[in-house]
């Protein structure tokens, strides 16, 4: 169900029990030249960060930045890139067409509404999970047993399988040393 009302973020959004899950800001360039060179587009990346999605999409191309009749398009790339390095969870997407912004837009806000709803079902799924036991000591290599038979004095060969009994002495030996 689609309705309309004001949003302390964004343009568009998503909600969930009248939250807001995710939303977008959308731009002209145009806009998004004149939000960047006021600092309004400081303050809604802000607002925007503060919900658990969001994302600016412009509608526009990101060459066409270093075309701008009023302010210098080097500035104007500085600025965003600023603003994306202070906001690095909101990402600005450039779509070429105000078309394809919508298509994208529209995508977006159902992709994190699904994932957002999947993970509010699965959450405290984990406290379900029966404990683990201890993590069981890994078996001895063949050279740690062998190393340990040649400091014990036992006679061990340099190849080969190492008997089973000389095993389990070494696991023993060990447990032995660390009840002391």
């Amino acid at each position: 169900m689609t309705t309309r009302r004001r949003l302390a973020a964004g343009d568009y959004a998503v909600l969930r029990d009248g939250e807001v899950l995710a939303a977008v800001e959308r731009k002209t360039l145009a806009d998004l030249v004149t939000s960047l060179r006021s600092g309004k587009l400081t303050y809604a990346m802000a607002e925007l960060s503060a919900l658990p999605r969001s994302a600016v999409v412009v509608e526009d191309r990101y060459s066409r930045l270093f075309s701008l009749e009023h302010w210098p398009g080097a500035a104007a790339a500085e600025a965003l890139a600023e603003a994306q390095a202070r906001f690095p969870a909101v990402p600005v997407v450039f779509c070429e067409t105000r078309p394809l912004a919508q298509e994208w837009t529209y995508r977006w806000l159902g992709a994190c509404q699904a994932e957002l709803a999947a993970a509010a079902d699965t959450a405290g799924v984990e406290q379900t999970f029966a404990p683990a036991g201890p993590v069981p000591v890994p078996a001895p290599t063949p050279a740690q047993v062998r190393r340990w038979a040649r400091a014990e004095g036992i006679d061990v060969s340099d190849r080969g399988r190492v008997p089973a009994e000389l095993t389990a002495r070494y696991l023993a030996s060990r447990t032995a040393s660390t009840e002391d």
